[in-house]
């Protein structure tokens, strides 16, 4: 299937809420600063009717992205220095059965796969059952989970933990709603967004496991969308749920602000060769930045890594005009750490990029690359 292009993210949200024969699951791999997150906020948007005076009454999106990790805030105790924990925005949808169901359970079944931390939730609930104050301390005592005075006073955790406290409290939400909760019966879409940053490849397998697992348990569950960065996390959920997904990677159009997505079902997808793909697409063009130079030189370090080269420039074919690799060495490192940003992309001058062609062409062609892959 060729590539889709979409005008903006709001229209390729609808895309995605709405294929024709849709599959359970929609998988998107993307760069950073593609749009993952903002992709999944229209998404959001998009299932939400508010009423005459702008308030949300009806949604259809339970979501984990950025903005959910902001429905928890430290409390830091600046003034003494003790008591220290979280505090949860209870004026959130996300929230709505904390009250009414052993949260605190659920949540430390899930965690005792990824911490060693404990935790305790207190609350306050107004007379109708809403939340009026919820707030989690977290404390470590050896050969016991009670709370003590430690649990009392609260430690500080890290933000690896924070993050992987948060997704296994979301975690517990989409349980709660895969088991039928009222509190959660709005759910037709889950949308996870990023889930695994401060995870090691160790962990994100196990998150990734552990998702697909849930997710599959019930045939009569919400459909679900999951967007990521990560290669590896992109891959293991790509395995684990075969042809019971939709495979995409997001890339931005040509044009400022349009989006094109290529459906990658049944193909092979590797971080690196898709990098290498983009690349030969890009020296092709002539559309070529300074930062292209910093996207091939972290494949070559891949390519070095596996083959057990001592170095990157070991990738690097030497000439008989430059047989000590001085020129296309100094050109890599110069253009990978120079002052730039990928947000204010600079465009190579012409001599730059004939060395960037050079330099990528002699690299598919002295590794085993697939040529098919990168069509002259």
């Amino acid at each position: 299937m060729p590539a889709l292009p979409f005008a903006d993210l709001p229209t390729l949200a609808r895309h995605l809420r709405g294929e024709q024969n849709a599959k359970k699951f929609t998988l998107i791999y993307a760069y950073n600063g593609t749009g993952k997150t903002r992709l999944s906020a229209e998404f959001k948007n998009l299932g939400k009717r508010a009423d005459e005076t702008g308030i949300t009454v009806e949604r259809d999106t339970l979501y984990f992205n950025a903005f959910t990790e902001d429905l928890f805030s430290w409390e830091n105790d600046l003034v003494e220095d003790r008591h220290r924990f979280i505090k949860l925005n209870v004026q959130s949808e996300f929230l709505s059965a904390l009250a009414s169901t052993e949260f605190d359970t659920r949540i430390r079944d899930l965690l005792r796969r990824y911490a060693d931390f404990d935790f305790r939730i207190d609350t306050d609930v107004h007379a109708d059952g809403r939340l009026a104050r919820a707030e989690v301390v977290f404390f470590r005592e050896e050969g016991s989970s009670s709370a003590g005075e430690t649990a009392t006073n609260g430690i500080k955790i890290s933000r690896g933990e924070e993050n992987i406290f948060i997704w296994c409290f979301f975690l517990t939400v989409v349980q709660l709603m895969l088991d039928g909760s009222e509190a959660y019966r709005w759910v037709r879409f889950v949308y996870i967004d990023d889930p695994i940053s401060s995870l090691d490849e160790h962990n994100a397998v196990m998150v990734a496991n552990h998702l697909v697992q849930m997710l599959t348990r019930s045939d009569n569950g919400p459909r679900a969308v999951i967007s990521t960065h990560h290669p590896l996390f992109f891959n293991v959920l790509c395995n684990e749920l075969g042809r019971k997904a939709h495979k995409y990677f997001l890339k931005n159009g040509a044009e400022a602000g349009t989006f094109v997505i290529d459906d990658i079902d049944g193909k092979e997808f590797l971080h690196h060769l898709s990098t290498l793909a983009e690349l030969n697409d890009l020296q092709k063009s002539g559309a070529l930045y300074t930062h292209h130079f910093n996207m091939l030189r972290r494949v070559m370090e891949q390519t070095a890594n596996f083959f057990g080269f001592n170095s990157w420039r070991d990738c690097v074919r030497p000439e008989t005009d430059d047989p000590d690799k001085t020129l296309y060495e100094r050109i890599i490192n110069l253009m990978s750490h120079g002052d730039y940003s990928v947000f204010e992309a600079r465009e190579m001058m012409e001599e730059n990029k004939n060395l960037f062609r050079r330099i990528f062409r002699q690299f598919i062609t002295i590794h085993p690359f697939n040529p098919e892959r990168f069509p002259g």
